[in-house]
């Protein structure tokens, strides 16, 4: 079988297209403006693959129709059609294409005199954006020749627990999803005629930002896109919602200082406009004093980090549950004693880390003195996790949770605000608002959901890089966090003396 000519749009690019035409466009002609993915998100793509692997266990016994090279798609439609010839019954990877658009299915099943199409995704739940997915499959495969009885979607059934050996058909569900297929097919050759046109354009389409540059997914052109966007600008506003700065930017309102007086902002983001513009600083000292007069030493200040896989890892755990796997202790014994640091971080060799962690946090945190966290609702209910999980230790574990206190509240209920922390009370903007000379840019790891993604590749075996610098890049950040707390309580103690 000669193999058909290279695609022009396949599943991805039709649903970048449907999202935005410019990133469609500058996807295929100006891949140069494009922001490349970083080890996080390579290990999130990497975690959806070997997800789609597994889900293979529901049908087994299948053959791969997987091209040998990346971009040679089109040899892997002729390969399905061989097998589909052959009379294969179960083929994975499934290609298919007509009219230039190109579907690679997850799973094909011949049942019962008919083919049912099975697409899986990683996620816990059927969107939007995962049913017009299904609907370009469905128009291709059905195009192509190939009736289907019924198309599907497997997704992460997030309320299966492991015990013992992982069972594939609790972990996935299945649902059809033909009925809404079809409900949407015929939208679906004008709008492939529709983007085919937008490639063949000479010019960049002219499409403005709005709510597009990050729904459904975040657009890897917004680098390009937003280049001109001043840093501290209506988006900047903090707990302002989405649909109202793009109200003001689309009144031609971008900067602070073109925000009318009547604008539809709370106290709280006047605050912020006003000090970023006057350049002004707020600090309640009494409200300060009475913060930290009632801490007691010795006084610890800890940091967890957490991970979370698809499919989970050990016993007594769900799909995305989010598992202690390391964290970071300084502790200043008096007002003017010297501080200690303990830290732990789990080895990523898939034993259970969560036993190691509690027994090791009890000893370092003692029975007494305040235990200052930022952020307290998250250590706070992973430690509640932890006396289920471990009711032996249920009396220590209680006794940490009832000295926790948390150093986010002077900068939440703003007792202390600048305007570098642009509306903020976020540890990442407070940190370099009071102790400029600490900063998170020098890190490897910077934000706690990077540390959770890379933990998480190393601890199921698909990550790739180097493992003993990751696991330095992560103690790094995790005792920046304590570090910057230590710090930001010494600042907030100097104002109130």
């Amino acid at each position: 079988m000669k193999l058909p000519e290279r695609h022009v749009l396949s599943k991805s690019t039709f649903i970048k297209g449907v999202q935005c035409t410019k990133a469609l466009y500058l996807n295929k002609h100006h891949k140069e403006f494009k922001e490349e993915p970083d080890a996080a998100q390579m290990a999130i793509f990497a975690q959806g693959t070997s997800v789609g692997e597994l889900a293979q266990q529901l049908f087994p016994g299948g053959v791969d129709c997987s091209p040998e090279s990346y971009y040679n798609f089109q040899e892997a439609v002729v390969r399905t059609q061989a097998e589909i010839e052959k009379g294969t019954k179960i083929i994975y990877e499934a290609a298919f294409q007509f009219n230039g658009v190109l579907a690679a299915l997850d799973i094909l099943v011949k049942d019962r005199g008919g083919w049912k199409a099975y697409e899986v995704k990683s996620s816990t739940s059927i969107s939007e954006t995962y049913l017009l997915d299904a609907t370009i499959q469905y128009y291709a495969i059905t195009n192509s020749g190939l009736p289907l009885k019924d198309i599907s979607i497997v997704y992460i059934n997030n309320q299966y627990e492991k015990n013992g050996p992982l069972d594939v058909h609790e972990l996935f569900a299945i649902e059809s999803v033909r009925a809404d297929v079809l409900e949407l097919l015929p939208g679906i050759p004008g709008k492939v005629e529709e983007l085919k046109k937008v490639l063949n354009q000479k010019t960049v389409p002219k499409v403005d930002i709005g709510p597009h540059c990050s729904n459904p997914y975040t657009c890897d052109f917004q680098g390009h896109c937003w280049k001109n966007i001043p840093e501290n600008s209506v988006f900047t506003i903090a707990r302002l919602t989405e649909a109202k700065k793009f109200e003001l930017y689309n009144q031609k309102v971008v900067a602070f200082k073109d925000i009318p007086d009547d604008a539809p902002l709370n106290d709280n983001q006047w605050m912020q406009v006003e000090s970023e513009l006057n350049n002004t600083t707020s600090i309640d000292k009494k409200k300060l004093k009475e913060f930290i007069k009632d801490l007691q030493y010795p006084l610890y200040f800890l940091d967890f980090e957490t991970f979370g896989t698809a499919v989970p890892v050990f016993d007594k755990s769900r799909p995305y549950q989010q598992l202690v796997f390391q964290y970071s202790l300084h502790c200043l014994p008096t007002a003017k004693g010297k501080l200690i640091h303990s830290e732990f971080l789990a080895e990523a060799n898939g034993s259970d880390p969560r036993s190691l962690f509690v027994e090791k946090l009890i000893a370092e945190c003692g029975t007494e003195g305040d235990i200052l966290v930022y952020n307290i609702g998250f250590e706070r209910g992973k430690l509640n996790e932890l006396v289920l999980q471990f009711p032996k230790y249920k009396t220590r574990l209680n006794n940490i949770i009832s000295r926790l206190k948390d150093l986010m509240i002077p900068f939440q209920q703003r007792w202390y605000y600048t305007p570098s922390m642009q509306g903020s009370y976020s540890i990442k903007k407070v940190l370099p608002a009071l102790v400029p000379e600490m900063s998170y840019d020098d890190l490897e790891i910077q934000e706690g959901g990077t540390a959770s993604t890379l933990f998480a590749a190393m601890m199921i075996g698909i990550f790739t890089g180097d493992t003993e610098k990751v696991r330095k890049d992560l103690l790094d950040y995790c005792r920046m966090d304590t570090m910057a707390m230590v710090e930001i309580y010494r600042k907030v103690k100097g104002v109130c003396s």
